[in-house]
C-alpha cells in the first residue's frame, strides 16, 4: 500500500488536525538489493505558531512525532529570537522532545536586547535520529529583512549536515528561498545551491555514490522557471498535493528533492495539519549502497 493511501487523520493538541503515517519500512523490499530505507520530511514551522497564529510547541511536537521521520528539515526556526516564540530555543527544544540530534543554521544572529542574554537567532535546522558526522552553514544570496534598503548579498542560512545511516554517509541540505514575487533573488539562490551541492559531488579517491537530499520551503511552484535548473541534478518527490497555506492549500512550495542516481523515491505525501501555516512533506526513500 502506498504512503498516500496509508495516511490517516488523527486529532492532535488543541483539537487541530494532524497526520499519522505508518512506520518507515524496516528493510528494502525484494528486488531492491541492499538499499537502505530512510524517511525524511520538511516542515516550515512558522516560529512555532499554527494556522491560528497561536504559538504552541506542544502541537508542533505532536505533529512532528506523528510523521515518524528519521531526518527532518525545519524552516522559520527561532532560537531566543523574541516574544513571539517566548524567547525559547525551538531547535534545541524540539530535538530534546523528539529525542533527535540537531544542527541549527542561523540566517540572522543578532546581539541580545539585554547584556548577558543569548544571541537572537533565526534560521533553519535539521533534526536527525542518526549521528550527525559534520555540519556547515553555507552562504547563499539573500535580501535581508533586518536592514533598511537591502541589496542582494551573500548571507548564511543554507544548512548542510552529513548523517551516517546504517554506515552510509548522506548529505542533507535545508533551505528557505526568498519569498518575494520578483524571482531574481531565488534564481541567484538556486545557482548558489547547485554550486554548493556540486562541490560535494566532486570525484574523490575511493568514494562511492554521493547521496544528497534537499529539504526546504522554495517559495515557488514546481514549474517556476527559477527552479528549473535544480531539476537537472535533483528529483522532486512529487507528494501529490499543495502545501500552502495549511488551511485550504492552493500551491506547493515545500519540497523534498533527491539525487536520483543514488537515492530512490518509494513514496511521498503531504501531511494534513494546521500546526503551522504550511503543511509538511514526508517521503520514504531508498539509499543506494
Amino acid at each position: 500500500m502506498s504512503l498516500r493511501r496509508r495516511t490517516v487523520e488523527v486529532l492532535v493538541a488543541a483539537g487541530l488536525l494532524g497526520t499519522a503515517l505508518a512506520p518507515p519500512a524496516a528493510a528494502a523490499t525484494e528486488g531492491q538489493g541492499r538499499a537502505v530505507p530512510l524517511r525524511v520530511a520538511t516542515y516550515n514551522i512558522h516560529a512555532g505558531a499554527g494556522m491560528d497564529n497561536v504559538f504552541d510547541l506542544d502541537r508542533q511536537t505532536a505533529e512532528l512525532r506523528s510523521l515518524d521521520a528519521d531526518v527532518i528539515g525545519l524552516q522559520e526556526v527561532d532560537v531566543h529570537w523574541g516574544t513571539r516564540s517566548e524567547w525559547r530555543d525551538l531547535a534545541g527544544e524540539l530535538a530534546r522532545r523528539l529525542d533527535m540530534r540537531v544542527s541549527f543554521a542561523p540566517v540572522y544572529s543578532l546581539d541580545p536586547e539585554t547584556p548577558g542574554a543569548p544571541r537572537r537567532e533565526f534560521g533553519v535546522a535539521v533534526l536527525s535520529r542518526y549521528r550527525i558526522v559534520s555540519a556547515e552553514n553555507h552562504e547563499i544570496t539573500r535580501l535581508s529583512t533586518q536592514v533598511p534598503n537591502p541589496v542582494p548579498a551573500p548571507a548564511p542560512g543554507f544548512g548542510e549536515v552529513v548523517v551516517r545511516v546504517k554506515g552510509l554517509p548522506v548529505h542533507v541540505y535545508v533551505t528557505h528561498l526568498d519569498y518575494r514575487a520578483d524571482p531574481s533573488v531565488r534564481s541567484a539562490q538556486v545557482a548558489d545551491t547547485r554550486r554548493i551541492m556540486a562541490e560535494d559531488r566532486e570525484p574523490g579517491a575511493g568514494r562511492g555514490p554521493v547521496r544528497q537530499i534537499l529539504l526546504g520551503d522554495f517559495n515557488a511552484a514546481p514549474s517556476a522557471p527559477e527552479l528549473a535548473p535544480l531539476w537537472r541534478e535533483l528529483t522532486d518527490v512529487e507528494p501529490g498535493g499543495p502545501t500552502f497555506p495549511a488551511q485550504d492549500p492552493v500551491q506547493r512550495i515545500d519540497y523534498v528533492a533527491v539525487s536520483g542516481d543514488s537515492v530512490r523515491v518509494r513514496d511521498a505525501a503531504v501531511a494534513e495539519t494546521l500546526a503551522s501555516d504550511h503543511r509538511p512533506v514526508v517521503a520514504d526513500l531508498l539509499l543506494r549502497r
